[in-house]
């Protein structure tokens, strides 16, 4: 009696482990709200009331804002995956009024492929111990400019 009910348990929790997943980043998207948003009509002020805070800025040029939703989904342990993702760009003038709304999705995703464990550089292979020990004895050598600045 006990050892049935026990494999059940045992069954319903392994299989638990690979339920799929979904998560949601970012901005949740209103079509009505992105809609009311209208180009030569309205500025930076009327976009944070409708839309609220961008989810990034654009450091140089006109300062785009950039409101970015992404869904995911992955099996247990492993990485997320993006299945879904929507990117709206407001542009702005000078003045900071909307001159254009644009809209992409999942296309804008790059794929980075890591190379192994280890970073490939350009140069001269080092190990461990080069790295740990190999600055003894550089510091104030014969030759090398002093920092102090007292010399003659």
């Amino acid at each position: 009696m006990f050892r049935p009910l026990a494999l059940t348990l045992l069954c319903g929790v392994a299989l638990s482990g690979c339920t799929q997943l979904r998560g949601h980043q970012g901005y949740v998207i209103d079509a009505d709200l992105v809609n009311s948003i209208q180009p030569g009509v309205d500025n930076r002020d009327s976009v944070r009331q409708v839309m609220g805070q961008p989810t990034i800025s654009a450091q140089f040029g006109q300062g785009d804002w950039y409101y970015v939703a992404r869904d995911t989904r992955n099996f247990a342990f492993s990485n997320p995956r993006p299945v879904q993702q929507s990117t709206l760009r407001v542009r702005f003038n000078d003045a900071g009024v909307v001159t254009a709304i644009d809209r992409m999705g999942l296309e804008q995703v790059a794929s980075i492929s890591p190379e192994g464990k280890k970073t490939p550089t350009l140069g001269r292979e080092r190990g461990f111990f080069q790295d740990l020990f190999g600055n003894i004895g550089t510091v104030g050598a014969a030759g090398a400019p002093s920092g102090g600045g007292n010399g003659p």
